[in-house]
């Protein structure tokens, strides 16, 4: 006779991590709509838009986001949630800002649930450099231009060495050698970046084009655009708003522009919000 500790897993929920995509209620995904529609919990990060939580009004709603700078909940809390969540519900819903796999530290999150004998789907959804590229309506590859891109973190690795005082030494990540850079995360280090593009990249000179946007896919969205030696002598520093989500994109293939605008009113043709009068999508209304 075999004996297992693991909970049995017929009296456990299923736990989905679902991409929130870039920002707009609308922008989810049509399964993820749904699954948002029939959960019984939603735990959600920081950066989801309140009208994209309307469209789970059944739902227990549990804020569980980490944003840089700010009071947030550390990843083995969030991890507990999870597995607390699954003993007490059948459906729930992990929405994740984006999508899941990248930048979302979705492999903690399955680890934990999977060794808990929880059963549990991922969601994809539209990431945010996608999205930049759609409003800009610039490709990030372009025939005989660009040909690689990298999507980049300054987040920080670690190997488990300690200093002195028992803190972890981090071990930074380089930057990448691709034609088409798009960074997530990078605004109190976006000078230093441009430094060390032009300083350590054969791909990147001065007059490569840079677009930051910011808060994209929403009404907030906004856009500076110059070049990557402006980037470099701080031109950016005093434009950023601290409270939105920042994207820096570098390469060639985004094609440069003379002036820096303020904001972004719009960047992209009418789109038919049909979508929004469907069941999938009743309370939400276009933020793009």
């Amino acid at each position: 006779m075999t004996l297992s500790n693991k909970p049995n897993s017929h009296n456990l929920g299923k736990v989905y991590l679902v991409g929130a995509g870039p920002g707009a209620a609308d922008l989810i995904t049509v399964r993820g709509a749904k699954l948002l529609a029939k959960a019984d919990i939603v735990l959600h990060d920081a950066l989801v838009d309140e009208q994209m939580l309307e469209l789970c009004p059944q739902a227990i709603k549990v804020a569980v986001g980490k944003r840089c700078g700010k009071l947030s909940s550390a990843q083995q809390f969030i991890n507990k949630r999870l597995l607390d969540a699954a003993k007490q519900h059948q459906v729930i819903v992990r929405l994740k800002g984006g999508d899941p796999m990248l930048f979302g530290r979705a492999d903690e999150e399955i680890t934990a649930l999977k060794e808990a004998g929880i059963e549990v789907e991922v969601v994809p959804g539209i990431t945010a450099a996608l999205a930049g590229a759609a409003s800009l309506q610039q490709s990030l590859t372009l025939r005989g231009v660009s040909r690689s891109v990298a999507f980049v973190t300054l987040a920080q690795a670690t190997d488990g060495t300690q200093d002195e005082q028992g803190q972890e030494i981090q071990q930074p990540i380089s930057n990448p050698s691709a034609d088409t850079l798009v960074y997530y995360m990078g605004r109190k280090d976006a000078a230093k970046i441009a430094q060390q593009l032009i300083e350590q990249s054969p791909n990147q000179r001065t007059d490569t084009p840079v677009h930051i946007l910011e808060a994209v896919s929403t009404e907030r969205e906004r856009l500076w655009s110059s070049t990557l030696g402006e980037l470099a002598q701080g031109k950016a520093d005093d434009w950023f708003d601290a409270s939105s989500p920042a994207l820096i994109m570098v390469g060639k293939a985004l094609k440069g522009k003379t002036q820096t605008n303020e904001t972004l009113e719009s960047l992209s043709p009418e789109i038919n919000n049909s979508l929004q009068d469907t069941q999938v999508l009743t309370n939400s209304r276009r933020r793009a």
